[in-house]
């Protein structure tokens, strides 16, 4: 894993360097900077969600598993 280090860096910074000189890269950075303070509300949002959704899923296969008489 030692020999990567040394090309992964260089791809790494050349990423960053590629995203911050180029205009599409600037701006999606932009964009990103502008949106950053939607992020937090947004992920609550997300996560309200999918824990729903999770628990949908987990009562139908609750009564799936009943229906096969396996429930534990």
């Amino acid at each position: 894993m030692r020999r990567w280090y040394v090309p992964l860096t260089v791809l790494g910074v050349a990423s960053l360097a590629a995203l911050c000189l180029t205009q599409r890269g600037r701006q999606a950075l932009r964009w990103l900077a502008h949106n950053f303070e939607n992020a937090p509300d947004t992920l609550l949002t997300w996560n309200e969600t999918t824990l729903r959704e999770l628990d949908r899923l987990q009562m139908a296969l609750d009564q799936l598993a009943d229906s096969l008489g396996t429930a534990h």
